[in-house]
């Protein structure tokens, strides 16, 4: 996002031209030599406060103590990090540190040879990070990433405008969401902040109320059978519909960005709308994006996707996902080691301090301050079942397509019944 940590979906970027390089993977860290000069090339999204001064810290500590090591950095807008990577692995030339939301997209970076496998490496230490945390960077039983940050989707919402619109209680149902919708409205406030133009964001409603009717089983048997056209992720699209019949986003959503100026989180972030369905970054992001530079501090509230009326899914099913770093083909042997520093306990606290990372090591919760942060780690540790988001999950074309055909029933140029066929197609293409 000009986000600090959303989660953007690499889509793509083990597509056209990257299985020319599937031979391509150099040799493991043991063949290189960790005493030689080397340099390593990171690029991280985190290109905004807090975390780019902690990220910068972390690498001039680590070039202090390993002379022999540079660490070039380069923090990238998300839209910028997704098409420069492209760029680069289509040429066969990933960088050596770099995003990764694991999933569907690092299995085709991985069958792609763009990536290293990492597991022998980091086996001492890994079994430190929570094991959920791990399972989208671990491909048929090996690593090829690792996370600092692990999280999961949920609504924010402004306490001063639910208030002021006689909103008293959290919704705890789809119906509760688009009654308190109606009140906001009624009340002259706008209830939703969306980035259209990024469509990711408006993906989490689809998935989530997927989630809910269809349960988990659902999500899995679409994917094994290649096949979304069935009652379940039909309903699911209707009833996003009755959201969007309520007009209930800002001005110009179509057309927002997501961590933009103008965008959805300086929409929250500056008071403009009552609540945004995002992850565990939404607080930091509202923050750094509005006019301020403070967000909505205390007035700022969280509660999870709640329950649909007759839906087989469980109400304390997460989605979401994390953050981490991949490791690329031809990374030198200070890569690992580098990425070992920035997971220790004491790293992993100062990341969680920044109230922008839900630490993934097991020990560092505890530097969990924000009372937001804390509330989305009870819901995460409480879960019954978790969901990686839908276009990292699936293989990149297929999520490309839920974040298009979402888009268009946002937009109102599809219907529910027709975004799903054209989901499965696109699913059985591959």
């Amino acid at each position: 996002m000009t986000t600090h940590l959303s989660r953007r979906t690499l889509l793509g970027l083990a597509g056209a031209g990257a299985g020319a390089y599937l031979l391509s993977a150099c040799g493991d860290d043991t063949s290189q030599d960790p005493n030689a000069a080397q340099t390593i090339n990171w690029w991280h999204i985190q290109n905004t406060e807090p975390m780019l001064p902690v990220w910068a810290a972390m690498a001039q500590e680590y070039k202090s103590a390993h002379s022999n090591v540079t660490v070039e950095v380069q923090p990238l807008e998300n839209e910028a990090f997704k098409a420069k990577l492209t760029t680069a692995t289509q040429a066969g030339s990933p960088p050596d540190l770099f995003q990764s939301w694991g999933g569907g997209v690092l299995r085709q970076q991985v069958e792609a040879g763009l990536v290293k496998d990492i597991t022998d490496q980091v086996q001492p230490w890994v079994g430190s990070l929570l094991p959920a945390a791990m399972q989208p960077y671990t491909i048929d039983d090996r690593i090829y990433g690792v996370p600092f940050d692990l999280g999961m989707v949920g609504f924010w919402y402004n306490k001063d405008l639910f208030a002021r619109a006689g909103v008293s209680a959290v919704p705890t149902t789809w119906a509760g969401v688009l009654d308190a919708v109606r009140k906001l409205k009624a009340a002259g406030t706008v209830p939703v902040a969306l980035a259209g133009k990024d469509k990711w964001p408006a993906h989490y409603y689809w998935a989530y109320l997927a989630m809910r009717i269809g349960g988990l089983p659902a999500l899995q048997q679409a994917a094994k059978d290649k096949n979304f056209d069935t009652p379940d992720f039909v309903a699911a699209g209707e009833r996003l519909k009755e959201l969007i019949d309520l007009q209930p986003f800002q001005r110009g959503f179509l057309g927002a960005e997501y961590g933009s100026a103008d965008g959805q989180a300086a929409t929250m972030g500056n008071g403009g709308a009552a609540m945004e369905l995002m992850g565990q970054w939404a607080p930091a992001v509202q923050a750094s994006s509005s006019t301020s530079k403070k967000g909505l501090g205390d007035k700022l509230g969280f509660f999870p996707f709640p329950a649909v009326d007759g839906g087989k899914g469980s109400a304390s099913d997460a989605f979401g996902g994390g953050n981490g770093f991949a490791v690329g083909k031809d990374a030198p042997a200070a890569t690992t080691d580098f990425l070992k520093f920035l997971l220790t306990v004491d790293n992993q606290r100062r990341s969680a301090k920044t109230g922008a990372v839900l630490p993934t090591v097991k020990d560092a919760s505890d530097a969990i301050s924000d009372p937001n942060n804390k509330i989305v780690a009870e819901n995460l540790a409480n879960a019954s079942g978790f969901q990686l988001y839908l276009d990292q999950a699936y293989p990149p074309a297929v999520g490309q397509q839920v974040n298009d055909s979402v888009a268009e029933l946002i937009a109102g140029t599809k219907t529910a019944a027709q975004i799903v066929k054209d989901i499965t197609q696109v699913a059985k293409s591959q």
